[in-house]
């Protein structure tokens, strides 16, 4: 297993549509093993594939609270359905506009259908953070992130703001 580099915008790669998986196998596997041990390394719930340059239909998730054991999650090709007509404001983040956080509204529950780690087909009702979780993940399997939810203004300030954290790491490695 590998800590892979979480890309950041304004990477164009992130506006791409990611590729369904043929099939699970152990390639698929390393990236996502590869894939979780990346988000525990950002301190993170959830990652697409994208997010670590790999335009593939793949999520990792982990849910736990801080004092519970690890509960890794995998969905393979994931597909939502049935959203409630319940919107629910969360405040949301992600490792890919690092320290930005802006409240998005979302379906409060929804129905998934994903294959597993073993490549096994699945289906679940998602709800609360969960719910909110899967919608923000499945968003970048589209191209989408979630500062596309907020205005231009709040947008443009996301990205500066990560554009100017990344210049200010790159003058401390350097130094």
């Amino acid at each position: 297993m590998a800590v892979r580099e979480i890309i950041t915008v304004p990477d164009p790669r992130l506006k791409l549509v990611s590729k369904p998986v043929e099939r699970v196998d152990d390639d698929l596997r390393e990236l996502m093993d590869d894939m979780l041990q990346s988000m525990y390394a950002a301190d993170g719930i959830g990652l697409a594939a994208i997010q670590v340059g790999e335009p593939k239909r793949v999520i990792v998730m982990d849910l736990a609270k801080a004092d519970e054991p690890p509960q890794p999650r995998y969905f393979v090709n994931p597909v939502l359905s049935d959203p409630s007509d319940t919107l629910q404001p969360y405040e949301e983040g992600c490792l890919s506009v690092p320290t930005v956080f802006d409240e998005v509204e979302r379906p409060d529950r929804i129905k998934i259908e994903y294959l597993d780690y073993d490549g096994q087909p699945r289906e679940e009702i998602a709800e609360g953070m969960f719910a909110v979780c899967i919608q923000h993940e499945m968003d970048h399997l589209e191209g989408i992130l979630f500062i596309d939810y907020l205005s231009r203004l709040k947008r443009q300030r996301a990205v500066a703001r990560v554009k100017k954290l990344e210049k200010d790491k790159a003058r401390e490695d350097a130094a």
